[in-house]
């Protein structure tokens, strides 16, 4: 059956996509999974790039706080011990000083304000699009704008 599809082609992306096809069929029956994050189709995503990046930023942010926290507590896990040098890389900071907890809270308080400052640019923006939006659609269709805001 795909020979005759694939003969029919005219060009390379039409091929690329009999072939996808193909390929996410055979995953359906087979029951295996497919990720389709790397493929270009064509559409762009409703949330822009921009934004995937601060909020991915924010993840690893809050993923290290977590980790700092489990640290100043006193769990000394190899893999929590690794995360806390690779968070004071690059500085004069030794696990070993005396005030050790005084410069996790710092570090600790400097990720909630980046956290902060990414959320806040996040949601000016959501708050002007939503303006600029609603003011598009008042001028013009006022009803649909009123419905919506009900």
């Amino acid at each position: 059956m795909l020979v005759t599809y694939l003969e029919a082609s005219r060009d390379l992306c039409e091929t690329d996509s009999i072939i996808f096809g193909a390929a996410l069929a055979v995953c359906r029956i087979i029951g295996a999974k497919l990720s389709t994050a790397g493929r270009a189709t064509g559409q762009s995503s409703a949330i822009p790039a921009w934004r995937i990046r601060i909020e991915e930023r924010i993840a690893r942010a809050r993923a290290l706080i977590g980790r700092l926290i489990c640290f100043r507590s006193g769990n000394t896990r190899p893999r929590i011990v690794r995360t806390v040098r690779m968070a004071f890389a690059g500085t004069n900071v030794s696990l070993s000083q005396p005030d050790i907890t005084q410069k996790l809270t710092e570090r600790i308080d400097d990720l909630k304000q980046r956290i902060a400052a990414c959320g806040k640019r996040i949601r000016q923006y959501t708050e002007r699009s939503t303006r600029f939006n609603q003011n598009r659609l008042f001028q013009s269709d006022q009803e649909r704008l009123y419905k919506s805001l009900e």
